[in-house]
Order: C-alpha cells, then sequence, then structure tokens
C-alpha cells in the first residue's frame, strides 16, 4: 500500500475517533498485521504479523514488541523460523498470567513472556480444526479460541492442563472471528465474519444475538475485532467497510471512525483509554486517544 494512502487512513481515524483526544501514534514497517494484545500490567502492547497470505504455512509470521507511547521496541520479537520458533500467519492474541497465546491458521501456539520463548500450546489435534482466528480470556485462566471455517468456539482451561472443549458449533456463529470477555460482567463476545452479527455465548455454549444486519438497516459488514473500555463501551472493527463503530451500554451504535483500510484485530487499553487498530493491507498501526469515559 502507498504509503500517502496509508497516513490517509489512520489520519481519518485521528480525526474521527474523538474530539477529546489527546494524541494519535502511528507505527509502521509491520507486515500485514492482524491483531493487538495489551499487557497492562507491563504497559506493552504486542501485535502479530501475518507477512503473507492468511493461510500460508511459511513460518515468517512475527509478533512485534511496542510500548505504550507507540515505540516499537522489537519488530520481531518472537520470529518464525528462528529461536526455534513456528510461526506461520499469526492472528489472535491472548495473555494469560505469563504466557502469550497466539492463533496460527491451524495452531494455537504459546511463548513465555518476558523472553518469547516458545513453550507448550493448546492442544487441537483432536478436533477438526479449519482457519483460527479471535482468542480472549477471562482473566481466570479460560481461554476462548475462535474458529472461523468451522464455526466453532473453543474453550480451555489453562488452570486444568488446557485441555480444549468445543465450548459452541453452529452455523448461528457465521464464521466467528474476534472474541472478547466484557470486563465487567465475564460474558463472552464474539464477531462473526460471514454476516456480521453480534452474538453474546454465555457459559453452557447458549449463542444470543444481540446486532445483526436485516433488510432496512446494515450496519455491519465483515467484523474482525471486538473489545470493551473500561466504561462498558463496546468497540468493533468492520474490515470490509472500512469503519471502528462504538455501542454504549445503552445499546446506542455510534460509527467513530471510516474510511480506513482494513481495520484488523483491534483492542483497547483500558488503563490509558486508547484504542488500537492494526491495517492488515496497510502495513500499519494506530493508537489513538479515546478521550473522557471513552467519548
Amino acid at each position: 500500500m502507498p504509503r500517502l494512502l496509508r497516513i490517509a487512513c489512520v489520519s481519518v481515524l485521528a480525526v474521527l475517533v474523538s474530539a477529546a483526544s489527546s494524541f494519535a501514534l502511528q507505527i509502521t514497517g509491520l507486515r500485514n498485521p492482524a491483531g493487538f494484545l495489551v499487557d497492562a500490567a507491563t504497559d506493552t502492547y504486542y501485535i502479530s504479523n501475518q507477512n503473507g497470505g492468511p493461510n500460508d504455512h511459511d513460518n515468517n509470521g512475527f509478533i512485534s514488541k511496542v510500548n505504550s507511547a507507540g515505540k516499537v521496541v522489537q519488530l520481531k520479537f518472537i520470529e518464525g523460523g528462528q529461536n526455534g520458533v513456528t510461526l506461520d500467519s499469526p492472528k489472535g492474541l491472548a495473555l494469560v498470567g505469563k504466557t502469550l497465546y497466539v492463533s496460527d491458521i491451524n495452531r494455537v501456539r504459546a511463548f513465555e513472556l518476558p523472553s518469547g520463548r516458545p513453550v507448550a500450546g493448546v492442544d487441537l489435534s483432536g478436533f477438526p480444526v479449519d482457519f483460527l482466528t479471535g482468542l480472549a480470556t477471562d482473566g481466570r485462566g479460560l481461554l476462548y479460541i475462535a474458529d472461523s471455517g468451522a464455526d466453532t468456539i473453543y474453550k480451555a482451561d489453562l488452570r486444568d492442563a488446557g485441555h480444549p472443549v468445543v465450548l459452541v458449533k453452529t452455523k448461528e456463529l457465521a464464521g466467528p472471528y474476534g472474541l472478547a470477555v466484557h470486563p465487567s460482567t465475564g460474558v463472552l463476545i464474539a464477531v462473526s465474519w460471514n454476516t456480521g452479527k453480534i452474538l453474546e455465548i454465555s457459559a453452557s455454549g447458549i449463542v444470543k444475538v444481540l446486532f445483526s444486519n436485516s433488510l432496512f438497516n446494515s450496519h455491519f459488514g465483515n467484523l474482525m475485532g471486538v473489545d470493551f473500555d473500561a466504561y462498558g463501551n463496546m468497540y468493533v472493527s468492520d474490515f470490509s467497510q472500512g469503519k471502528i463503530i462504538r455501542i454504549s451500554p445503552q445499546l446506542r451504535i455510534q460509527t467513530i471512525a471510516e474510511f480506513l483500510t482494513t481495520p484488523a484485530g483491534l483492542a483497547i487499553d483500558r488503563k490509558h483509554h486508547v484504542i488500537l487498530v492494526p491495517y492488515l493491507s496497510g502495513d500499519a498501526a494506530e493508537i489513538n486517544g479515546l478521550g473522557r469515559d471513552g467519548r
């Protein structure tokens, strides 16, 4: 993507995200960045870089390490083909304790922090895995794994050897891509790639549609990322429509940024009230202040 277009797409986000935003930072030099993760304990961000196609088994994917000031600490902090690491096309990220979990096509890989050393991931070999995307954790040892290709969400209790089970498998998930756990209620939220639905998943795997498109109202395209701020606002990245959408606890839907180029798996830093957005085909990412109360 030309540098001019890359700058244009992030500048629109900076203008629209909030009139009260105090700053906007751009991160360049990435390679097909697909996901962001916030490590609040260390004020560190991690970005997954596919570095190629989403299904390429080429062992050249990498994870970038960035500080909360937007400075790239190490572009290839974890790199496929180096130091015993296998990493093909990483997407979803989740942190459980000091272990970084990464979805990688049909595997969930794991790395010890702060070293980045590879450790045992989640073994899904007993399941018909198709295309793994979003990861989320409840903060107490449960890891949720979305399989967008198989319309499945797995659950692994990492306090109990991490043996995965199917939480829910149904066409109603419509290609579940991004996952997030509500920071106050603990409810699991999934966004769908195929039909632009936002879903709530109960602890027993019951699916409830929170938002969907209709004949007269088509808010959503291919949804890729979802997260919450400290005030309970939900943020969703719409990959195909180039939008970031905020949904308030009162269910008010607002487009806070548009005309973006391929916004992927966003994240919210609730400690610093900022939104983190990678641009998959733009080889760039952006950090923006959300303003007071997430507005």
